[in-house]
């Protein structure tokens, strides 16, 4: 079965770091582009990173890009969100995704940007 399991969230300050990771298993890893979401409290699930099966390509939205960056491990069926600059309305739960005969979401790591 497909299985995603995302860590590394936490509670960090404004303009701090944190580096989401995301453990992949059930699917031939390599072979699929990678994605990571966030949903705040009352908002829509907005994408927040892609990147192809190889790793040779990434699409960060215009929101963050400059802040956010996404990275693969193959190897290790892995993948990674690195926020910088962090803001407190980056604030949400973080989900990694891939998108199969649908897509599936990892059950999610909580991030939380406050003084």
């Amino acid at each position: 079965q497909v299985q995603l399991v995302e860590s590394g969230g936490g509670l960090v300050q404004p303009g701090g770091s944190l580096r989401l990771s995301c453990a992949a298993s059930g699917f031939t890893f390599s072979n699929y582009a990678m994605s990571w979401h966030r949903q705040a409290p009352g908002k829509e699930r907005e994408l927040v990173a892609t990147i192809t099966s190889t790793g040779g390509s990434v699409t960060i939205p215009y929101s963050v890009k400059g802040r956010f960056t996404i990275s693969r491990d193959n190897a290790k069926n892995m993948v990674y969100l690195q926020m910088n600059s962090l803001k407190p309305e980056d604030t949400a739960v973080y989900y990694c995704t891939v998108n199969l005969s649908r897509r599936y979401w990892g059950q999610g790591t909580q991030v939380t940007v406050s003084s």
